[in-house]
C-alpha cells in the first residue's frame, strides 16, 4: 500500500471518529489490514489527530478568518485534524503533508474546499 492510500484511510477512520467517537485502536482495526498496520506512522497519525482534536480545533479557529472549525464539514475537519497531527509528528516535510491532503480534499470535499484546506494548513 502507499502512503497516500494510508493517508486516505487515515482520513476516513478521524471522519468516522468526528461523527460518531469510538475508541481510536477499535477505527484502526476497522479501517486497516494486518498489512496496513504495519505503518505505525500512519496510526501515528490517526491516534494523534483524535487525541488532539481540541488544541487542533484551536489552531484551526485562529486560522480562519469569518469561520469557525465547528461549521466546516466534518470530511473538511478529519483532512486538517489529520494535517495538524502530521506536522506535529514531524516527521515528514510540510510541502508533502499540504499537498497530500490538498489532493484528498480535491477528492472528497466540495470543488472550492481544497483552497480553504491549503491555505489552513499553509497557515498552521
Amino acid at each position: 500500500m502507499t502512503r497516500h492510500i494510508n493517508r486516505e484511510k487515515a482520513v476516513i477512520a478521524v471522519y468516522q471518529n468526528q461523527i460518531l467517537p469510538r475508541p481510536v485502536e477499535e477505527l484502526i482495526k476497522d479501517n486497516f489490514t494486518d498489512e496496513e498496520i504495519e505503518d505505525t506512522y500512519i496510526l501515528d497519525v490517526v491516534r494523534t489527530a483524535c487525541e488532539n482534536t481540541d488544541r487542533y480545533h484551536g489552531y484551526i479557529d485562529e486560522v480562519l478568518e469569518g469561520w469557525t472549525f465547528n461549521r466546516l464539514g466534518e470530511i473538511e475537519q478529519a483532512i486538517l485534524l489529520c494535517g495538524c497531527a502530521e506536522f506535529d509528528l514531524k516527521q515528514v516535510q510540510a510541502a508533502v503533508i499540504i499537498d497530500e491532503y490538498v489532493r484528498l480534499a480535491k477528492k472528497y470535499c466540495e470543488a472550492d474546499s481544497y483552497k480553504l484546506i491549503n491555505g489552513v494548513l499553509d497557515r498552521i
